[in-house]
């Protein structure tokens, strides 16, 4: 492992320097209308410069929605909000070929009619209340950027970003995303109720005539740069091993695995796990200033990267163990050597 972590490395020192002050300038803006929730911005802002799209969880009257919107409108980017139900057709969201009468020729031809998918934020409210034929209609989208409709394939416009909202209280008659379709989010990131302070705040800010409005700070193209620059983050070899180490060890099925954790564990998760965990943690890394990524970084982003991957067996759930306690007693495990050498 090379210990010139300094920022030459990088390759370009201003392009660095650019999305640190990028994402300060988009927090700013956001906290105009989001009251709290700074953890929660945080893990979309890292998502978003990871390349990375993500599941909300949270109970209705969050902001989850007002959240995305704000980002938008301060990355300059365009936004579509979806509300699953479970009459929604895949064409309701990919766009379908109508037949167009040509005013000049008077003849009629076939012509695609784009849906809400392209666009550059796709919010995909209450993704599970929608059946599986409907949920696979992003899959392509949020893994190849484009659409295939008729046989005609059409590019999104980027950056492009699915995040897809789930309420965590009623289950009954939805339709749980398959593990292909979980995987397939950088992020599991769950609202959580605001503090006392901030509900005081929200009150005084939605029942006066108080308003804000918010202002593009930053462009797309922007953002395609800093998503370059945080590939260009060099990796550590022990942090890599590290996050190979802890991906590998919720696998029940692997020989090295522990006894525990065949108990606990039912599936574990892939090899996406540690290419995700790796880009969020170099994206958290430039966030913070620094040119280099730590163990820290990668133990900060275990919960919302792994929370989804892993699933459970009977005898967890029976116990009432959640994924994050697992995923916890998996950091807890690992060498305590490794985590004193940073």
């Amino acid at each position: 492992m090379s210990s010139d972590t300094s920022l030459p490395e990088l390759g370009d020192q201003e392009r660095a320097s650019k999305l640190v002050e990028a994402c300060q300038k988009i927090r700013n803006q956001v906290s105009k209308i989001v009251v709290g929730q700074d953890q929660v911005v945080e893990e979309l802002l890292i998502a978003i410069l990871a390349r990375g799209h993500c599941l909300l969880e949270g109970v209705p009257g969050l902001a989850k929605t007002l959240m995305v919107r704000s980002l938008a409108e301060a990355m300059d980017l365009s936004f579509q909000r979806i509300q699953f139900t479970p009459d929604l057709m895949p064409a309701d969201i990919t766009g379908t070929d109508i037949i167009q009468e040509n005013r000049e020729t008077g003849h009629r031809d076939l012509v695609f009619d784009k849906g809400p998918i392209f666009t550059q934020m796709l919010l995909a409210d209450e993704i599970n209340r929608t059946p599986p034929k409907t949920q696979a209609a992003l899959l392509e989208a949020m893994q190849e950027h484009e659409v295939t409709v008729g046989g005609t394939t059409y590019r999104l416009d980027e950056p492009f970003f699915v995040l897809a909202t789930q309420n965590p209280i009623e289950q009954e008659g939805t339709y749980p995303l398959p593990e292909a379709q979980r995987d397939r989010f950088l992020f599991n990131v769950i609202v959580d109720y605001p503090s006392r302070e901030q509900e005081s705040e929200i009150i005084d800010r939605t029942t006066s005539t108080r308003t804000e409005k918010l202002a593009a700070v930053v462009t797309g193209d922007e953002i395609i740069e800093c998503q370059n620059t945080v590939r260009m983050v060099p990796l550590p070899d022990h942090v890599k091993n590290y996050v190979l180490d802890l991906v590998r060890s919720a696998r029940p099925k692997d020989p090295t695995t522990a006894a525990w954790v065949r108990d606990l564990i039912d599936w574990g998760p892939g090899p996406r796990a540690c290419q995700q965990l790796v880009l969020a943690a170099k994206a958290r890394a430039l966030m913070q200033g620094r040119f280099h990524v730590t163990l820290e970084d990668v133990q900060a982003l275990s919960q919302p990267v792994l929370r989804h991957r892993i699933v459970p067996t009977f005898n967890a759930e029976a116990e009432g163990i959640a994924v994050e306690e697992i995923v916890q007693r998996l950091l807890d495990a690992m060498p305590k050597s490794v985590t004193q050498s940073l």
